[in-house]
């Protein structure tokens, strides 16, 4: 599995030879300006709530991705399924099997409304169970004690991918917590330094795992890990 970060809480996710794009937000990143939107190439877009750090370019990615599929809870499935969009729609508890793996939906502690001000339902995560690994994109969310539930119910996580920039989500300490609630000591970091509410000192945080005996990565934008 291949995880290329776009910046904020944007990711591709290579897996079962498809491409997963999360939250399309990159254009309007003062942080990603030597990113081209209008070059990504995906077949799924999966969408962790709606507000405009997370879809911004989503619109679009989809239109340069005509055959792109975009899974979200109901209310975002069926909000750009009126645009013409190809979307599958999912709700929290459940799993699917799309051509590349499998995909559970989970919970998240957060707010999601569109920019226009139509309902999306609420936040989700996502665990993405495939033959290259298993990885679970928590998308924005505070710590909460759900967590826990997902060794309970999923195979074990090769990854996870944490909000860490605190104000709008939990912060690396309770990233920490997180990371022992999901039994998994590999910790991608989103979510931190594109505004000036989120910034972090990544030494800080960094050391903060390490003495819990966990990794914290901060990738840089554009960079490609594979787990």
């Amino acid at each position: 599995m291949k995880i290329s970060y776009y910046g904020h809480s944007c990711f591709l996710v290579e897996t079962g030879g498809k491409r997963l794009l999360f939250d399309p937000f990159i254009s309007a990143n003062p942080l990603a300006g030597g990113l081209d939107v209008q070059s990504i190439r995906c077949d799924y877009i999966f969408v962790t709530h709606t507000h405009s750090d997370h879809i911004a370019d989503l619109e679009t990615v989809a239109a340069n991705n005509p055959e792109a599929l975009l899974v979200g809870i109901w209310e975002v499935s069926a909000y750009y399924n009126a645009k013409g969009l190809k979307t599958h729609p999912m709700n929290k508890g459940g799993w699917w099997t799309f051509n590349f793996g499998r995909v559970k939906m989970v919970q998240a502690v957060h707010s999601s409304v569109f920019p226009d001000g139509m309902p999306a339902g609420e936040p989700a995560g996502y665990v993405i169970d495939s033959a290259d690994g298993v990885l679970y994109v928590a998308g924005d969310t505070a710590l909460t004690m759900d967590m826990q539930l997902i060794p309970m119910t999923c195979p074990t996580l090769d990854a996870a991918i944490l909000p860490i920039g605190s104000n709008f989500t939990m912060d690396y300490a309770d990233a920490v917590i997180a990371a022992d609630f999901l039994k998994c000591n590999r910790i991608i970091g989103c979510h931190y330094d594109t505004f000036g509410y989120i910034k972090i000192d990544h030494k800080e945080a960094q050391a903060t795992f390490e003495e819990n005996r966990k990794e914290l990565i901060l990738m840089d934008i554009g960079a490609t890990l594979e787990i």
